[in-house]
């Protein structure tokens, strides 16, 4: 039997999304529901072996060819980029980028730069970009709804699920940035030099999603 195709996932949501998936398509994922601290766990019958990481980690890991495929959120592709193939979207996951600002502030009035505060400042920069806008993006590792409310920023772009957050904090979403969802990733070498193991297997998945 060749080694096991190897598959990086993200940890958390993600993980256990994708490992349903595996198990409807009649896999037996027991070794990784019960995985206690280990990072590394087989699916014999697939001849998979899953990795769990975190989510830039998913993509440096695909792109370096460690692992042959990933299940990473659409908002880290976009943040980070890279090579690799984009081939399914897996449609669990999903909420978007949004532009948020304070309740009743009128953003796009004025001719000054507009300041951002975000965890994801490439995404935000391109998005104003093809706006034309000049921004100022500021990046924040924590609540970045704050933000507005330290007027440290005329606005915010998140990740938005609900929108509870922004609305008990006073903000509100004016303008969607970008859907967001799990996708399968493949490294380029592996689609080349395992190409039929891993069609087969998106074959699989396309057909129970």
């Amino acid at each position: 039997m060749s080694k096991p195709i190897r598959i990086a996932l993200t940890k958390g949501r993600l993980e256990k999304d994708t490992v349903g998936l595996l198990e409807k398509l009649g896999f037996d994922c027991t070794a990784v529901r019960e995985k206690g601290r280990k990072l590394i766990l087989p699916v014999p019958d697939a001849n998979l072996e899953v990795v769990l990481a975190k989510a830039n980690d998913v993509i440096t890991y695909v792109e370096h060819g460690v692992c042959d495929m990933g299940v990473v959120g659409k908002d880290t592709i976009m943040e980070m980029g890279g090579k690799f193939f984009e081939l399914v979207d897996l449609g669990f996951g999903r909420c978007k980028f949004a532009l948020a600002t304070k309740k009743g502030s009128d953003f796009y009035s004025g001719y000054g730069i507009k300041t951002i505060a975000t965890k994801y400042p490439n995404v935000s920069r391109s998005f104003f970009e093809k706006k034309g806008m000049d921004t100022e993006i500021i990046k924040i590792e924590g609540s970045v709804e704050l933000a507005p409310l330290l007027e440290l920023a005329d606005g915010i772009v998140d990740i938005v699920e609900t929108g509870t957050t922004l609305k008990e904090n006073g903000l509100e979403v004016i303008e969607d940035v970008a859907p967001i969802s799990a996708r399968l990733i493949v490294n380029t070498v592996s689609m080349k030099m395992r190409r039929d193991e891993i069609r087969n297997l998106i074959k699989l998945v396309e057909e129970n999603l």
